[in-house]
């Protein structure tokens, strides 16, 4: 199960939609490595003149799984993009990158994206992810 959703706010997503931000706590409490690590590299983007702002530090198994969760649902995904304001990119296990929203269209999201980069950010130690 990617999420632990609250009985209160389950029972709400039963009779309609729910609020955004309702489902965001949700991702911070049942997937907090990976909501750090966008928040982490979101606060980076802010603070710095690059482009965008990566993760390269290999995380724990239970870290890994949680942001495979993270990365690979669109909602959750999408929503921390919008709650954070950034476009997140994703290479594998590990390499998640937070660009400024309308980066897709640019030089360094096409680069950080392309099959070349995923080739060249493979190493041994990451097969298994």
């Amino acid at each position: 199960m990617s999420l632990n959703v609250p009985a209160a706010l389950l029972e709400k997503a039963e009779h309609g939609d729910v609020e955004e931000a309702a489902f965001v706590e949700t991702v911070r409490d049942s997937l907090p490595y990976a909501y750090r690590l966008v928040a982490r590299l979101s606060g980076e983007l802010d603070d710095s003149p690059e482009e965008f702002a990566d993760n390269t530090v290999a995380p724990s198994d239970a870290e890994r799984g949680q942001l495979l969760r993270a990365m690979a649902s669109d909602a959750i995904r999408g929503s921390l993009e919008r709650h954070f304001g950034v476009k997140l990119a994703f290479q594998n296990c590990h390499r998640v990158a937070a660009f400024r929203p309308g980066a897709e269209t640019g030089e360094a999201y096409a680069r950080f994206t392309s099959p070349r980069a995923q080739l060249l950010n493979q190493v041994p130690g990451l097969r298994s992810c």
